[in-house]
């Protein structure tokens, strides 16, 4: 008897999981707690800058092969764009350097020969010695253990982890470092040019995703959130909602396509089930310019070194928006405070000696990830935990990836495919 699943949460890991049933011609009911798909991926309208804005920065690579599949699953494989070769650009507001990763397409890295395709002050050795470490990792291992010795850790391989990781590197695990660098640098240019939307986050990664679960006949409830789940033992039997239980039928699945805190409450007496506990905060700033403008070094992108606030900025149309990662104790200060200090590194970025502040939103997300360190990604779970026909989703499960767009599409899809082929019974 086919089963019906029930993947309770609409993030992408909740939405890339639905639209891999729902194609494969399985049924699926999609409950989401709020108003809104998306989770930490959304675009809104903002009522201070009078726009849809992100509600954060995501740089993705076109070898993020989950995504794409993703994407073109949606009927949105042409909704992201980018530069024909793969181009880091890289300004050092320290010391007025600027600079640029620009790895060749083809896997024989013969760019680490040329000094104005790699990072300043390191040669051959010293980039392909970091990658060769790196590759050595244990899962013990952290970042600044591994790499603290490299002449190139200030400037290039600590803010690549801290951006990557959402966790200073001193406390980041270098094993989930490697598995980025494995599926992009390492790999070549082709693995690792940068794509942006079209349009936004909410735009290209979540209404299309909308669009087709309607038109494959998938059930999408809004505003429905999970209450508890009656089981006996492993194995799920009904739903609670506040509006009543959903009984289960011999051969549904569940997803629990939800941050790991809410998957425990869910759980509560599973003892396999352990998951992460410790959280990490991304600051992001939006900046409405008025008018278009080009960033250092062509891109729509610029990586920002020797500051206190900036880590990323991105332009798009007329606006500027800045990234800060494991922004820890300095997303408690108000907006008030941040807007300044932020803008005053990008000037110090784009070379402008005195621009007034436009208007501008700060974001705080306050849980972001979890804590990548390799205490916290011991804890990661598999999709089958804790077995039965519940599964989990979602960027924190052990996709082997650190917690991005990729490892959330991922983990959506390890999942869809345990519940078509009836869960972990």
């Amino acid at each position: 008897m086919e089963g019906r699943t029930h993947i309770i949460g609409a993030g992408l890991a909740g939405l890339a999981c639905a639209v891999r049933l729902a194609g494969a011609g399985q049924s699926v009911t999609l409950h989401e707690a709020t108003a809104h798909a998306g989770g930490r991926c959304r675009s809104y309208r903002d009522p201070v800058l009078d726009c849809e804005i992100d509600n954060g920065n995501h740089l993705i690579l076109s070898g993020n092969r989950a995504m794409l599949a993703y994407l073109a699953e949606c009927g949105a494989a042409d909704e992201l764009w980018g530069p024909a070769e793969a181009t880091f650009p890289f300004r050092d507001i320290a010391t007025n350097e600027h600079w640029a990763l620009r790895p060749n397409g083809g896997r024989l890295p013969w760019w680490l020969c040329a000094p104005a395709r790699r990072a300043p002050d390191g040669g051959l050795f010293d980039h392909l010695g970091a990658l060769t470490r790196l590759r050595g990792a244990s899962a013990d291992d952290t970042v600044e253990g591994i790499l603290g010795g490299n002449p190139l850790y200030a400037r290039l391989w600590r803010p690549l982890a801290v951006s990557i990781l959402n966790t200073m590197a001193d406390e980041a695990s270098a094993l989930l470092l490697w598995r980025t660098m494995e599926e992009s640098l390492a790999l070549g240019g082709a693995a690792c040019r940068p794509l942006f939307p079209r349009q936004g986050l909410g735009q290209t990664f979540v209404d299309l995703a909308l669009t087709t679960l309607e038109e494959l006949g998938a059930e999408v409830r809004f505003n429905t959130r999970l209450r508890g789940i009656k089981r006996e033992g492993y194995h799920a039997r009904a739903l609670k909602f506040a509006d009543g239980d959903q009984p289960l039928d011999r051969g549904d699945s569940v997803v629990l396509a939800l941050p790991p805190d809410a998957a425990a409450r869910l759980l509560p007496d599973l003892p396999a089930l352990t998951a992460p506990w410790e959280f990490h905060p991304i600051l992001n700033a939006h900046f409405k310019l008025g008018e278009e403008i080009e960033l250092p070094g062509g891109q729509p992108f610029l990586g920002v070194t020797g500051g206190e606030w900036v880590d990323w900025i991105f332009v798009r149309g007329d606006m500027l928006s800045v990234t800060l990662s494991a922004a820890g104790e300095r997303t408690g200060e108000t907006a008030e405070d941040i807007a300044p200090a932020v803008w005053r590194e990008v000037l110090a970025a784009l070379d402008i000696a005195n621009l007034p502040l436009p208007p501008c939103r700060i974001v705080k997300e306050q849980r972001a990830t979890i804590a990548q360190t390799p205490a916290q990604a011991a804890r990661r779970q598999a999709a089958t935990a804790p077995g039965g026909n519940i599964l989990l989703a979602g960027d924190w499960t052990d996709t082997g990836l650190p917690c991005t767009i990729e490892g959330a599409i991922r983990s959506g899809h390890a999942a869809a495919a345990l519940a078509a082929a009836g869960g972990s019974e």
